[in-house]
């Protein structure tokens, strides 16, 4: 068995990689069991005893990584061990990949990527990339050497809504001896490729792409010139029990109340055929409309996954990060708290049934999307294993639910928060609150947080302090002064 040590550069991205390479008949396969924590009240948590049974840690080993966070449950591990903090200052070189973007950008200087955020696969020796235009290629890890690459053509619909060119990773699926890749793009469009040869896939959608704008429930009504320029994709989708779910990217400065809505869509990963809507804002009549006052479930958009999701294959759910509906700052046009805004939602991912939520922000007037996966871990608590996951945020709290019937597992409090003055907004009277863990960053904005280094620089402070909104977290945008 022949070890391998590479560092490898796409683009301006640079990669280290450890592994140890071997025939694939002798490899091991990634386990999907889940690593355990046990609760132990406010102190760090302990190892179990030796001899205690615990689930062994999840993650990927042998150097592959089969999702956009290593595995579907988001756990970002590795098994790979060889850079340690002894050689890391010793890594030579080894290849370096050029982005096909980059012949695009010399041909066309109107073409220019906003920044490489890809995470690439590496399933069975090979890497799986996207490209800042929404290219994929597939890569030999061990030479650099480029199998193929498939380009969507994306570009040329314009530069993408927010962020412009960026995208971070495709997604992999396999039945049996067909593998395939999946990847949505920068003009809405999602693609099935042949992981061997990069080909579009005959039997998903006849081989062409699925159009997600001109299925939009509200395509009609904004006009798909305008959709096409106010939605994207720039994250993986999610593929569990043979369903890819893919959210969105919607343009995050609006100056209009009436935007595309944040519905997530699943799709039959053979054939392409739409499997189910999650529709946010909720349909009139239907679970979670009546949280939106005066008809604005009807207007209201974005409230979109634009981040990656996670998946439970055992327990069919995938988990859906929501983010902030139209306008991030003001709700007046949308009174209510707005279910399933800034609400981490979990779905069956054969039918799209919920099977539970949680509203981490009522009404938010903070852009506090969910900005990442839920990492799906097992936890003890009280002595017992429970299936959970932990929702990280922009507020700096770590929101822990079972994951199978979204119970907290430790109290979330709702607690008052500041109310907003400005005219026509509602702001909710409480927010709700975790009492386990404790935030990890300093949250609200206080004048004992600020620089005292010496009696001048703090009075100085002081004075540039006193003309800003300030207060604790969930303190709400003013019209008279920017909040902090």
């Amino acid at each position: 068995m022949k070890n391998w040590l590479r560092t490898i550069s796409i683009a301006s991205l640079t990669l280290a990689i450890a592994a140890c390479s071997s025939p694939p008949e002798e490899e091991e396969t990634a386990t999907s069991t889940h690593p355990v924590i046990e609760e132990t009240g406010g102190a760090a948590p302990e190892v179990p005893e030796e001899g205690t049974e615990v689930t062994p840690k999840q993650g990927m080993h042998n150097g592959e990584w089969h999702a956009y966070g290593g595995d579907k449950a988001s756990t970002k591990y590795s098994s790979l061990d060889q850079i340690t903090p002894e050689n890391i200052g010793k890594l030579e070189l080894a290849w370096e990949w050029t982005s096909p973007d980059q012949a695009l950008s010399e041909q066309n200087r109107a073409l220019i990527p906003f920044l490489h955020e890809v995470t690439p696969l590496v399933v069975n020796g090979t890497m799986y990339a996207a490209t800042s235009f929404s290219q994929v290629a597939a890569i030999d890890p061990v030479s650099g050497e480029t199998k193929w690459v498939f380009d969507t053509e994306s570009y040329k619909a314009g530069r993408p809504t927010n962020l412009g060119f960026v995208h971070r990773g495709v997604s992999y699926w396999a039945d049996g001896d067909d593998e395939r890749i999946f990847i949505g793009t920068g003009d809405m469009r999602l693609w099935c490729l042949d992981a061997a040869t990069g080909k579009p896939h005959p039997e998903f959608n006849g081989g062409e792409a699925v159009d997600l704008v001109k299925t939009n429930r509200r395509v009609e009504q904004l006009g798909e010139a305008n959709m096409r320029r106010l939605m994207a994709v720039s994250s993986p989708p999610m593929i569990i029990r043979g369903v890819v779910v893919v959210g969105s990217s919607i343009f995050d400065g609006p100056t209009l109340k009436e935007m595309p809505p944040g519905d997530v869509r699943a799709f039959d990963a053979k054939t392409g055929e739409e499997r189910w809507t999650f529709h946010n804002p909720p349909v009139t009549g239907t679970h979670g409309a009546e949280t939106w006052k005066d008809g604005s479930e009807n207007y209201t958009g974005n409230g979109n996954v634009w981040t990656t999701m996670s998946g439970d294959e055992e327990l069919g759910l995938v988990y859906l990060p929501f983010g902030t509906p139209t306008n991030d700052w003001y709700g007046g046009h949308r009174k209510g708290d707005n279910l399933h805004a800034e609400t981490i939602v979990a779905v069956h991912a054969e039918t799209g049934e919920e099977a539970w939520h949680f509203q981490t922000t009522h009404h938010g007037v903070w852009d506090y999307d969910l900005c990442a996966a839920p990492t799906l871990l097992d936890v003890v608590v009280d002595g017992t294993s429970v299936k959970a996951l932990a929702q990280v945020s922009k507020q700096g709290f770590v929101y822990c639910f079972n994951r199978e019937t979204g119970e907290p597992l430790w109290p979330i409090e709702e607690t008052p928060v500041p109310q907003s003055t400005a005219e026509g907004e509602e702001t909710s009277p409480t927010q709700p609150i975790p009492t386990k863990p404790a935030p990890y960053e300093r949250q609200g904005a206080h004048e004992e947080d600020l620089i005292d280094f010496t009696p001048e620089i703090l009075e100085e402070a002081k004075k540039i302090f006193a003309t800003y909104n300030t207060g604790p977290i969930f303190t709400p945008p003013m019209e008279d002064k920017p909040t902090i």
